[in-house]
């Protein structure tokens, strides 16, 4: 039997750690490194860690993982970053598998990979395949809406609907907008891995749900240069995703009934759906990306990738 790879995961403690933990723990084929708890803090406790580790997984704000980054110096130590630090960052490989024919093995390959963020990684999977057979202009005035459980928010938003923050009530609106000067921060990422040449509108929104995602991109087929249908849509998706276990194509016709989009049916799951409305008369579509932003969009992610940097299957733990 093999050593277990060690596997180091600084910032546990939060949402997307305590998920990637609770996926990882009991598995006998890694070897999960731990620091006690009234150490976790101290710098030279991590770089400790994150130096014996096969793999270090950062879960930490973005300056954080920056300093993280800064602490390894063994040279086969290999990072995946849940942050939004590096991933536009040259040398740090996209950690999409499913985003191209040869994007696992440049994971693979590599020893720097930046985790999808979860809006993003629906948005990706929505409008690479368009521009890359050339369905969608690079330079379309893209526009994108999106909704999210407020788990996405960490810790400080989950209370804040929860329980209430600095005597407050919990927050009893039913959804709210927010990122209203148009600059989230997941729009530099779907600018460079969509192949954008000018970023997206983007608008978010967090809904009364703990997690659970829908991420849309209307299409007007009627006004893009080639005129494509939405059949071409579908088919293109499915020539793209076909033979992927984790992006997945609804039929056809469906998603046309509410529950078909409920932005909770796929949690707990490392699964993005994609579904193409369609009103055929008026040449117009719509791209729906369903999926748990915790899952697909943060932890699941990280598994996915984890698996696939050792060799495993995978879906292991998934």
């Amino acid at each position: 039997m093999s050593t277990p790879a060690k596997v180091f995961i600084d910032g546990e403690g939060g949402t997307t750690g305590l998920q990637i933990l609770s996926r990882l723990s009991g598995r006998a084929d890694i070897e999960l490194l731990e620091i006690e708890s009234v150490r976790r803090k101290e710098i030279s406790a991590r770089a400790e860690a994150l130096n014996a580790a096969d793999i270090a997984i950062l879960c930490l704000p973005d300056a954080a993982a920056r300093d993280a980054v800064g602490l390894i110096e063994n040279p086969t130590t290999r990072i995946i970053d849940a942050s939004t630090a590096h991933r536009t960052t040259e040398g740090w490989v996209y950690g999409f598998p499913e985003y191209d024919a040869g994007q696992r093995s440049r994971i693979q390959t590599s020893t720097r990979i930046s985790n999808p963020g979860c809006y993003a990684v629906a948005a990706v999977a929505i409008l690479h395949p368009l521009i890359e057979a050339g369905l969608l202009p690079s330079d379309w005035p893209v526009s994108i809406n999106g909704i999210s459980g407020y788990s996405g928010g960490g810790k400080t938003l989950i209370a804040a609907f929860e329980t209430g923050l600095d005597g407050a009530p919990p927050i009893n609106a039913m959804t709210y907008d927010y990122a209203l000067n148009l600059d989230h921060k997941h729009v530099p990422e779907i600018t460079r891995w969509s192949g954008l040449s000018h970023p997206p509108i983007f608008l978010p929104a967090v809904g009364r749900f703990y997690k659970g995602m829908l991420v849309h991109v209307p299409l007007p087929l009627w006004a893009l240069p080639r005129n494509p249908s939405s059949r071409d849509v579908h088919d293109l998706y499915r020539s793209s995703y076909g033979e992927e276990r984790f992006v997945t194509i609804a039929d056809f016709e469906l998603g046309r009934s509410m529950s078909d989009l409920n932005p909770q049916s796929l949690n707990d799951t490392n699964e993005l759906r994609l579904h193409i409305l369609h009103n055929d008369a008026s040449g117009q579509c719509l791209v729906v990306g369903l999926l748990d932003n915790l899952g697909k969009g943060a932890s699941g992610q990280v598994v996915q990738t984890l698996n696939l940097l050792l060799g495993f299957d995978e879906g292991l733990g998934l």
